[in-house]
This record gives structure tokens, C-alpha cells and sequence, in this order.
């Protein structure tokens, strides 16, 4: 149920300049500043349970505490934490920033402020509130002014520069990625023109008349069926490959091939045993046959086997593009419904260059769970900040596991790392704008602050952090249905 703010009549002119003066905003003001402040403020009761303010609405009033308890809280997701019960007199609220020039920036309250139990309060619109402090500090005003544009400036900056890297490492990545299998194609291709020309002329001294049309048809035949028994056959290990090696070059220097080390290999890889050559043999008839049959089946072979490695690396290709594609959205809605899974698998693709060989990374998937109401791109950047940073907290050696299964009314995608995890002390800091646990130059501090922008704010979810040595998780929960802030 939303809470709704209670017109609670203002009083005017209820504090005398010496009451003023026992706050700690105003000890230090003139009589003449302090009557003023009088005249354009006034008083304000709050019943226990009211809400003075709300969270997201214009910071309209300048509020301070003169009586009671207040406590200040903040949504997360669907759940709203309290982060301020305070009693203390003086403390303030609100309008706090209003006397920064206006730069088309509506500014809103930061929180919801509720009276605990019966709280009086001194309130100053915002407009009376800016002028003051305009008016009587100058100097602090352009000091003030030019932290908080300095800093929005900076982190506009960083958060910029941060962007272009991670472009530039995920595009190096990429090509990285892309190059390996568009050079084994490229290898593949120019050994096949070699061994295709190799066929036409062996394939011609096996026409060229010497050889009985009938024993041709029957080498032809012969051929095939080889091809599809190598299609079928066993993959080898290493040392099984290289003693079948042994066998078939030994097999061929008995039955005097001509190069059989060479040939010996590729049968070997293509899974020929001995029982397949020597039914060869009888297939051919003709011993002096044999050596153009032999090396007419090879050649077979291996083209077989570098049009497979072909198949594999345009496909590697495509898969890598098709990864880039749904990784980046570019050609897509920015507001979908979506399987999670699909930017958590591009994710990984794009990061594999980073992951390396030392990491195991495990998918524990439910494939179940429904789409869910997302800006796409967004979670795909949130991916790629929580799965950078397992890696680097691993520092090249772990396992990286990516979980995800539901969790009441959300989806909830757990990365977890076996790094030496985060102090107790830093873990309720690392969503903080600028604060990092890397060594300088390797970390801005924005990744976790704008994860947790685009989970908590653009799609009212939450995300949390549980670690300990040896096993840090990131809980990524995010709703079924369309957040009503949509």
C-alpha cells in the first residue's frame, strides 16, 4: 500500500529568533538573519505514523527537526529500507540542495521521511531556502557549486572513459576471437586446393585406360565407403592415434607405398584400422594398383577432413557474430521480453578472452524460468561488470559459476568466484560511486555503482552481495512483471 503525505497546516511564525538560534544550523546567524529565517518560516506538527515527505517527489520544503523521531528510508526493488532513525534535534531534509543553480536538474527528495511518533518541525520552501543561502554565503555557494559540478563533470568523464576501454578490450576480444578461426579456415583452404589438385592427378592416372573400367568403378566405390567409415569412427586419444600411426606406416612400408609416413597419419586420424586396409587390398586386385588406390584414398580423406575443419571455423565465426549481436542489441528494442540466458551466454563469449584456461566456468542454468520485462543491453553491461570483476578477483586460476533460478515472484542470476572474497568491513561500501577494492589505475569504482543503478533503478530489482573466502556470489534478483516505476 503507498503511503500518502499528510497536509499538515504550517504555522507561521511560531519560533522566536532565540529559539532559532538553539539549532546548530542558525547558532552562528545574526539576530537580523535569524529574524528573517522567522518570517519566512514556519512550524509544522507530524502525528506518529505521518509521512512528511516521500521518496522521488519535488524536494519542495526545507525540513528541520525540532521535536520526536523521524526515520528515513529508501526503496530497493519492491522493499523499502530504513537507513536514518534519528531523534536528534536540528537535523534536516529536504530541500537540501536548492541553492544550486538551476540546471534543468529536478531535484526530488532522496528519501521518504516518516514521524515515528509526534515530531515538530521548522519548514522553509525551497525557493526562501535557496535565496538565503545565496544571498548571505556567496563564496560558499560557488565552493559548493563547483564540488558537486566537478563531480558530476568527473564522474560523467571517468564513466565515459570506462565505457571506451571496455569497448576496446571487448572489441581486441572479439578480433581476438575472430581471427583464431578465420585463419584455420584461411590454412584449411589453401592445403585443400593442394590436395584437390593432388585427386584430379592421381584420378587421372587411374582413367588413363591402364586401369579396367570395372576396377574403377569398383576403387570409386571403394573411396565412399571409406569416407563414411571414417565418418564413423571412435575419436582417438593422442597416444591411441600415435600408435595407429606405428601400425599403417608399418602396414604400408610391407606392402611397398610410396610415402606411407605421410599417408599414415591421415588415415590415422580418420579412424582406418588395419582391417579396412587390408580390405582395400582385396577391393583393388592389382598389387601394382595398390600404391595410386592407396594414396587416391587418402587424398579423399584428408579433403574430407579439411572441409570439416572448414565447417568448424565459419561456424566458430558466425556463433562469434551472432554472440555480438545479442550482446550488443544494436538492431533490437531497447525494452524486451527476454530469456536471460541468451545475454548470459553472449556475455561469456565476449568476456572469453579475458576468462582464459585457468578458469572453469560452470552454467547452472533453469531453463524453465519465464522471460522477464528488460532493457537488454543494460543487463548485458551488468553481466560483463560482475563477470570481470569474479575474474580479476580469481586473477586467472578458479571457477566461475553463473546460476540462475527463481526465487518468489523474481528471476535471481548468482555469479559467484572462489576469490579470496570481500572484507566484512568493504561490503557494505561496494556499490558506492568511486570506491574500489583494486589497486590504482585497474578500477574507476563505477562498474558496482552503475550495476546497481540499472538492476535497483531501471529495473526494480535488487542485487546483493554474499562472500566469504573461497566463495563470493552477486545475487542479481529481478522481477517476473513489469515494475510499476516503468
Amino acid at each position: 500500500m503507498t503511503d500518502v503525505v499528510k497536509l499538515v497546516p504550517c504555522e507561521p511564525g511560531m519560533l522566536t529568533t532565540a529559539e532559532l538560534r538553539t539549532l546548530f544550523l542558525f547558532e552562528k546567524l545574526t539576530d537580523e538573519q535569524l529574524a528573517w529565517i522567522a518570517a519566512h518560516g514556519c512550524t509544522m506538527h507530524m502525528p506518529a505514523g505521518g509521512v512528511v515527505c516521500r521518496e522521488g517527489d519535488p524536494a519542495d520544503q526545507f525540513y528541520v527537526l525540532l521535536s520526536g523521531t523521524i526515520a528515513l528510508t529508501r526503496k530497493v526493488g519492491q522493499d523499502e529500507v530504513q537507513t536514518v532513525r534519528t531523534e536528534q534535534r536540528g537535523v534536516y531534509m529536504g530541500a537540501t540542495q536548492s541553492y544550486l543553480r538551476d540546471d534543468g536538474v529536478l531535484r526530488t527528495n532522496q528519501a521518504t521521511m516518516r514521524a515515528l511518533d509526534d515530531a515538530d518541525f521548522f519548514v522553509m520552501s525551497a525557493e526562501d531556502f535557496g535565496h538565503m543561502m545565496r544571498e548571505w554565503f556567496p563564496m560558499a555557494i560557488h565552493l559548493l557549486e563547483g564540488l558537486v559540478m566537478g563531480m558530476r563533470s568527473s564522474a560523467a568523464a571517468i564513466s565515459e572513459r570506462q565505457r571506451l576501454q571496455a569497448l576496446g578490450a571487448l572489441s581486441a576480444g572479439l578480433m581476438h576471437e575472430l581471427n583464431n578461426p578465420a585463419a584455420a579456415a584461411s590454412r584449411a583452404t589453401a592445403v585443400l586446393r593442394q590436395r584437390v589438385a593432388g585427386m584430379r592427378h592421381k584420378l587421372g592416372k587411374l582413367a588413363s585406360g591402364k586401369v579396367p573400367a570395372d576396377r574403377l568403378d569398383a576403387l570409386v566405390e571403394l573411396q565412399e565407403e571409406v569416407i563414411e567409415k571414417a565418418s564413423k569412427a571412435p575419436s582417438l586419444t593422442a597416444m591411441q592415434a600415435a600408435d595407429r600411426e606405428d601400425e599403417l606406416g608399418d602396414w604400408m612400408d610391407q606392402h611397398q607405398v610410396t610415402g606411407g609416413w605421410d599417408i599414415a597419419p591421415v588415415f590415422a586420424q580418420a579412424g582406418i584400422d588395419l582391417d579396412c586396409l587390408d580390405d582395400i587390398v582385396v577391393k583393388v586386385g592389382s598389387p601394382e594398383l595398390l600404391d595410386q588406390a592407396i594414396h587416391w584414398i587418402g587424398y579423399a580423406l584428408e579433403t574430407e577432413q579439411l572441409m570439416t575443419d572448414i565447417e568448424d571455423a565459419t561456424g566458430r565465426v558466425s556463433s562469434l557474430v551472432n554472440a555480438a549481436k545479442q550482446y550488443s542489441q544494436m538492431d533490437r528494442a531497447a525494452h524486451q521480453w527476454i530469456d536471460v540466458h541468451g545475454g548470459l551466454k553472449s556475455t561469456l563469449v565476449m568476456l572469453n578472452h579475458k576468462i582464459g584456461d585457468g578458469i572453469t566456468v560452470v552454467k547452472d542454468f533453469d531453463r524453465t524460468l519465464p522471460q522477464i520485462p528488460s532493457h537488454p543491453a543494460e543487463l548485458n553491461q551488468v553481466w560483463t561488470n560482475l563477470i570481470d570483476n569474479a575474474v580479476q578477483a580469481m586473477n586467472g586460476v578458479g571457477t566461475l559459476t553463473i546460476k540462475t533460478y527463481k526465487d518468489d515472484d523474481y528471476l535471481v542470476v548468482s555469479i559467484g568466484d572462489t576469490g579470496p572474497g570481500v572484507p566484512e568491513d568493504l561490503k557494505k561500501r561496494v556499490f558506492e560511486p568511486f570506491f574500489t577494492t583494486k589497486p590504482v589505475g585497474e578500477g574507476t569504482g563505477l562498474g558496482l555503482d552503475i550495476s546497481y543503478r540499472i538492476v535497483v533503478n531501471g529495473h526494480g530489482g535488487d542485487i546483493v552481495l554474499k562472500s566469504q573466502p573461497g566463495d563470493t556470489r552477486f545475487l542479481v534478483r529481478l522481477p517476473f512483471t513489469e515494475p510499476s516505476s516503468a
